[in-house]
């Protein structure tokens, strides 16, 4: 009886585990949450700079877009005016960039670019639409502005009659040809479309991503160029109108060279402490990007190649990412520069 119901007793013990199986199993199950943990933090680490690129692709692409429509329609002609880059009549050259240097007074940081084309605009006394419209673009550099280093456009509709009702004679005897035609200028008529920094309701923001606007030529001959005409052909030639009218004849294609951040990259620049430049040192990385010239560096050398400016952008910002500083000693989050992005496009003119 007694050896009976000593093995029925065995029988229904319960066998747990031992202290050295309990460990183990710690021990593997803090493993696996570590492994986990890793395997987080590094798609965390991919996917953000990833989300960083889609915002920036996005902005990049709708900007070229837009300008694709607007110089697709562009009026191509010799007797019409073009607010663009050449040696005379032109105020708006970023000559400032590069090397630390800060802008002349008065001078604009990125390009300007003001041309007629055949999209649709408003009229502004009457706001009707036209199918006619003078259309610019800048990066608003004045620092009170709430666009300050924004791209902005503007898309300012034109009697298509070609007639400024408002300037007729005798009130205003300058102003009696038709609007769009040469002698009258953009820069006279429209200054609008020549200022840099002043807030003015003809235009709106279009990339607010976008801090740094350049631009050059590609020419017929295949040299690109900050001059919009073959200089061993024209040798003389001093503006597109003078001495002889020649507009784009010599330009194949225009190019545009944008600098892109995201808006949470862009937030982490804002600096309160500088409360007269809160945003000086977006300020200063745009100005590390040199302008395009014709001769590389300050002047000395030869011809520029394809892509030559926006490599050095590049380069520009990967030399803020590993020292956190620009040239000129501001301070700069690398996490701020992982989130600019540099895009261009050559918008060909099919000119004549």
């Amino acid at each position: 009886m007694k050896k009976q119901s000593w093995s029925a007793a065995a029988q229904n013990t319960c066998r747990a585990f031992t202290l050295v199986e309990m460990l183990i199993s710690i021990g593997v199950l803090a493993l696996l949450v570590l492994l986990v943990t890793q395997v987080v933090n590094t798609a965390a680490t991919v996917v953000r700079p990833a989300n960083k690129h889609i915002d920036t692709d996005t902005q990049g692409r709708a900007i070229l877009d837009r300008m694709a429509v607007d110089f697709g329609r562009m009026l191509k002609r010799t007797d019409v005016d073009y607010y663009i880059k050449q040696p005379i009549r032109y105020n708006g050259h970023s000559n400032g960039h590069g090397y630390g240097k800060k802008l002349p007074t008065g001078q604009q940081g990125s390009d300007q670019i003001a041309f007629f084309s055949q999209v649709p605009g408003y009229y502004p006394s009457t706001g009707s639409q036209s199918p006619l419209s003078l259309v610019g673009y800048r990066v608003n550099e004045g620092n009170t502005s709430a666009s300050y280093l924004k791209l902005e456009r503007m898309g300012k509709g034109l009697l298509w009659n070609g007639v400024n009702t408002s300037n007729q004679p005798p009130n205003n005897p300058s102003f009696t040809s038709p609007i769009v035609f040469l002698p009258l200028l953009i820069t006279n008529r429209w200054p609008a479309a020549t200022d840099g920094n002043t807030a003015n309701s003809d235009y709106e923001v279009v990339g607010p991503q976008v801090f740094r606007f350049e631009y050059y030529y590609l020419l017929k001959n295949g040299k690109v160029t900050d001059v919009p005409w073959d200089k061993d052909a024209r040798p003389t030639q001093q503006t597109i109108a003078t001495p002889t009218s020649i507009g784009l004849i010599d330009v194949q294609a225009i190019a545009v060279a944008i600098a892109v951040i995201d808006p949470a990259s862009r937030s982490l620049l804002y600096d309160p402490s500088t409360p007269g430049d809160p945003w000086h040192r977006l300020f200063s990385i745009a100005e590390d990007m040199d302008d395009f010239k014709t001769a590389p560096g300050r002047g000395v050398g030869g011809a520029k190649k394809i892509g030559d400016m926006e490599v050095q952008w590049n380069t520009a910002v990967q030399s803020a990412a590993s020292t956190s500083r620009t040239s000129d000693g501001s301070s700069f989050p690398p996490a701020a520069a992982s989130g600019i992005r540099i895009y261009n496009r050559y918008f060909d003119l099919r000119t004549f």
